[in-house]
């Protein structure tokens, strides 16, 4: 038996009914280990092989129509309706706005760890000052 090393691109589509695939293995070419388990190649898995093509040229032309055009030697209603059927197939209606980004993470908390914070709070737990003295000069420190 020989091996070959020859490698082939993920099937996104089962040649047999169309449905989706799942990778179940995967090697490492320098050392060989091997992890089973089910995978997805994620986006591109709802791509079919033409339409993966297509996003290869659109990204490699940074997304200028009229580089694709050019490229393809496609029109520009030919170059958009693909467009459309990529957009599509990954869950979108053309022409509708994108999903709504996530928020934005919070802005990193003000630093407790300051000098001046903890004086006070020393001189609460040491009786020096009450709470309330302790509230007023925490806010004054803030500001």
């Amino acid at each position: 038996m020989t091996t070959s090393k020859s490698t082939w691109p993920v099937p996104t589509r089962c040649p047999v009914c169309g449905g989706g695939t799942v990778i179940e293995r995967v090697r490492c070419d320098g050392c060989a280990s091997a992890v089973e388990g089910r995978f997805t190649t994620g986006w591109v898995q709802q791509l079919s092989p033409e339409q993966l093509a297509f996003v290869r040229v659109f990204m490699a032309c940074r997304g200028k129509i009229k580089d694709v055009e050019q490229a393809l030697g496609l029109s520009y209603p030919t170059v958009v309706a693909r467009l459309d059927d990529v957009v599509e197939a990954l869950g979108q209606a053309p022409g509708a706005p994108p999903p709504p980004t996530p928020p934005a993470p919070p802005p990193p908390p003000r630093e407790r760890g300051s000098p001046r914070r903890a004086q006070i709070l020393d001189d609460l737990a040491a009786g020096l000052i009450d709470a309330d003295e302790a509230a007023q000069r925490l806010k004054k420190a803030r500001e």
